[in-house]
């Protein structure tokens, strides 16, 4: 099997016959093509097969109520006492709201959880995680929060609680493998999803993460994952993927993912990259508390704008915010109003 990566370029001067990638803000006309059994090989874009192609170039939908013809960004809110970067600072529904209500002048979703799911951390009473999430929900809408909200959860009950609460979609770190009633609920509530890429559970997924090729492991997973969900009803339109940094994965692991992130537009779903405060980024940046570790976060969100992923989930927005504006005047022909 031959897998597909684009070499994706974000020079406003492109060439003449270059392709946009899904639809967004990068171009390519040179595409690697990677196999298990044999060394990586440069194609022009010209010669991909029409089925790639179209996968590739096909502009995405409107995900949650999002265009995605820009950049958008996620806005990390954890509703826990125990979450690896901002555990505790947020578990008062009052807190949490306003700090919801502050992101939400730079992130287009707000994403909430009440489960940590960083490593080592034990699995959250579904009566616990609903409390702890679906009222901040409820305060927020009634507030006339009008953004998506994304509930963070593994589980079908946690989920049902949040939409009926006003969540406009669900982020499953499991994609469906913790809970197998999450996905029909999905399907019958009709609601967008982003299905992750894990290996293992968050309580030994850090042990020893192990892949025969980390990229092509992850890409086949997630397509994997993907059918599974198509299978049960829900339309290609309401599925982002995410690759899972961290979640399973050494600092090697991390490091091969994100060079190689627009492999991943090969399944011609819209792509999520969350990389906020995680361990790899204090190890490699010098920052052991996570709170000091904004300019390496924006460094790796700045590398997944670059091939075009088209959501960033991040706990420093008016900084990741910034970065992009200036990312985006320097490499694209427009800048984004403020609004």
């Amino acid at each position: 099997m031959e897998y597909f990566r684009p070499i994706a370029m974000t020079d406003p001067a492109r060439p003449p016959g270059a392709l946009t990638l899904a639809g967004g803000w990068c171009w390519f006309d040179r595409v690697e093509v990677l196999s298990r059994a044999a060394a990586g090989r440069i194609i022009a874009a010209s010669e991909l097969p029409a089925p790639v192609l179209h996968r590739l170039t096909a502009p995405r939908a409107a995900f949650a109520g999002l265009a995605l013809d820009r950049p958008r960004l996620m806005g990390i809110l954890n509703v826990t006492p125990d979450s690896f970067s901002d555990g505790g600072h947020f578990f008062a529904a009052e807190a949490a709201v306003a700090q919801a209500r502050a992101m939400a002048l730079g992130a287009e979703v707000i994403d909430i959880g009440g489960e940590s799911t960083r490593p080592g951390a034990a699995e959250v009473p579904v009566e616990e995680e609903i409390a702890r999430t679906a009222p901040v929900i409820r305060a927020l809408r009634e507030g006339g929060q009008t953004a998506p909200i994304s509930i963070d959860t593994r589980k079908a009950p946690v989920a049902e609680a949040a939409l009926e609460a006003g969540a406009t979609l669900v982020n499953d770190v499991s994609a469906f493998d913790f809970d197998p009633t999450l996905g029909p609920l999905v399907a019958q509530a009709n609601v967008p999803v982003i299905l992750m890429h894990a290996q293992g559970v968050p309580a030994t997924m850090q042990d020893d993460p192990r892949y025969a090729d980390v990229l092509l492991d992850v890409y086949d997973a997630l397509a994997a994952r993907l059918a599974r969900a198509e299978a049960l009803g829900i339309g290609r339109a309401h599925i982002m993927l995410d690759p899972g940094i961290g979640f399973g994965k050494t600092q090697a692991h991390n490091l091969t993912l994100l060079r190689g992130l627009s492999l991943f537009h090969g399944l011609g779903c819209p792509i999520l990259l969350g990389t906020s405060r995680k361990r790899f980024i204090g190890s490699i940046g010098g920052a052991d508390r996570p709170e000091d570790r904004a300019p390496g976060s924006i460094a790796t969100a700045l590398q997944g704008v670059a091939q075009g992923v088209q959501v960033i989930r991040v706990h420093d927005v008016a900084e990741t915010r910034q970065a992009l504006r200036l990312w985006q005047a320097l490499n694209t022909d427009h800048l984004e109003d403020r609004a």
